[in-house]
């Protein structure tokens, strides 16, 4: 009976032995991953931040990939605690909000880094999330609201055909990045009293290439020197002047 107890200890001990090495083993091939989170409101065409709602940490959903053909999804990265990841190359990337739902005060995030885990190792990852949309702001001068004094309106279509008025437009509006459109109406005071004003349809501008994290501002003035002139800017740069006065003639009702 003794010994039985005598092998079955001898048994006993070199299972935990080789459990011990098994485990030490993969400890070694494995190195422990922190990631921390840090949210920009900058938009490139001003590189200033811009005023918007962000999202708190616990709100981005994360996702690892890379390593040995590894994924792991997250719905927060407050859920990634078990932090061990086998030695390799990987992709941490982080998604709050969704940028294909467009409208004002829409905004998404995301943000993605590469980092690489050493055996034994710490590794300390941090991700910066930026605006995943495109930003969009529609303006007009005094000169132009003056020179339309009886009103206008203008409508912004983005490429998923989702429209948006900007007539009087207060908050900014976000949209997937590809391309956006506005066109608009403006009626000029009538000259005499009585008489209704005159309906110009605006020639519509088009913006292709839009980039997220990126903030374009439309804006529609008029130039009364000698004749009026509607100038369109985009980011303070002219890209469109039309002769007013051809536009009435053209689109008098």
């Amino acid at each position: 009976m003794k010994k039985f107890f005598a092998i079955a200890s001898l048994f006993a001990l070199t299972l935990s032995a080789c459990a011990e090495k098994e485990q030490e083993g993969e400890q070694q091939g494995k190195g422990r991953v922190d990631i921390s989170l840090v949210t920009s409101a900058e938009v490139a065409d001003t590189r200033a931040n811009i005023s918007c709602t962000t999202p708190e940490w616990a709100d981005f959903a994360l996702t690892i990939e890379g390593g040995r053909d590894y994924k792991a999804e997250y719905a927060s990265i407050a859920e990634f605690e078990d932090n061990y990841l086998y030695f390799g190359s990987y992709k941490a990337s982080v998604k709050a909000g969704d940028v294909r739902k467009e409208g004002f005060g829409s905004v998404a995030f995301e943000g993605s880094e590469t980092f690489a885990v050493e055996p034994r190792a710490n590794t300390n990852v941090t991700i910066t999330a930026t605006i995943a949309n495109a930003v969009v702001k529609v303006e007009t001068t005094e000169n132009f609201e003056r020179y339309f004094a009886a009103g206008h309106t203008f409508t912004l279509t983005t490429a998923a055909g989702n429209e948006f008025d900007v007539t009087a437009q207060e908050e900014l509006l976000f949209i997937a990045p590809a391309e956006f459109s506005v066109v608009g109406t403006a009626v000029k005071q009538a000259a005499q009293s009585g008489k209704e004003g005159v309906t110009v349809t605006l020639l519509e501008f088009k913006q292709s290439d839009v980039k997220a994290q990126t903030l374009y501002t439309v804006k529609f003035d008029v130039e009364t020197a000698g004749s009026a002139t509607l100038n369109i800017t985009l980011n303070e740069t002219l890209v469109e002047s039309i002769d007013i006065e051809q536009e009435l003639n053209d689109n008098a009702q």
